[in-house]
């Protein structure tokens, strides 16, 4: 009975088609030979009875094929090209044989790249281990924090304040510069020197 089981991934296709066309399709362990210009519809022609794959499985283990470093490597000025029969057609012409140059270049800078960067975040460098060497604490000194003169200034009211009006907004410890850039309903909204902007109320500012 006619195994009617469907491929499902480009490897199965790729098996099938070198045991279909051995003079074409070449397996892993055997150097590959240039295909013929048009071999896809070559292929579509021969494999149209064919019900375990379709011609858009095909197309994708096809490029999966071309786009191999060992079929890549294959691809020089002047090899003979062959069709599905291994009969040899027309040389392999300077510009094909210096884009696959590039493209077989290409695709192993970023193999090595990705594999460089799968290493590196597989294995982190370890620190070293330190070792703790018992000292004598030191006490650490009081810092001494300044403390504003705010004599000066007063509590805002909501009514007095303006827009654009230099302010200080009791933040923390200590006051923060801003302007009034809005004046709400019972908030006062203020744009630090940060370049933050706060909604506060007036309460909360000195003027």
């Amino acid at each position: 009975m006619e195994n009617t089981e469907k491929f499902t991934n480009n490897k199965q296709i790729i098996n099938f088609l070198t045991e279909q066309f051995p003079l074409c399709f070449t397996a892993a362990s055997n150097e590959a030979k240039p295909l013929k210009i048009g071999i896809f519809q070559e292929l579509a022609s021969r494999l149209e009875n064919e019900t375990r794959v379709s011609k858009t499985q095909l197309r994708g283990a096809l490029r999966q094929y071309t786009l191999s470093w060992r079929y890549l490597h294959c691809i020089k000025q002047a090899v003979k090209r062959v069709d599905l029969d291994g009969v040899e057609g027309e040389d392999v012409s300077a510009e094909h044989a210096e884009h696959a140059l590039k493209t077989l270049k290409e695709s192993k800078e970023k193999a090595f790249a990705n594999k460089k960067k799968t290493t590196e975040n597989a294995a982190p460098k370890r620190a070293p281990k330190k070792v703790s060497v018992p000292t004598r604490a030191k006490k650490a000194a009081v810092k001494e924090e300044k403390v504003e003169d705010l004599s000066n200034f007063k509590e805002a009211t909501h009514s007095e304040l303006k827009l654009k009006q230099s302010v200080r907004v009791l933040l923390g410890k200590s006051p923060v510069s801003g302007v009034v850039v809005e004046l709400l309903k019972d908030d006062v909204q203020v744009q630090l020197d940060s370049g933050m902007t706060v909604k506060v109320k007036a309460k909360h500012l000195i003027v």
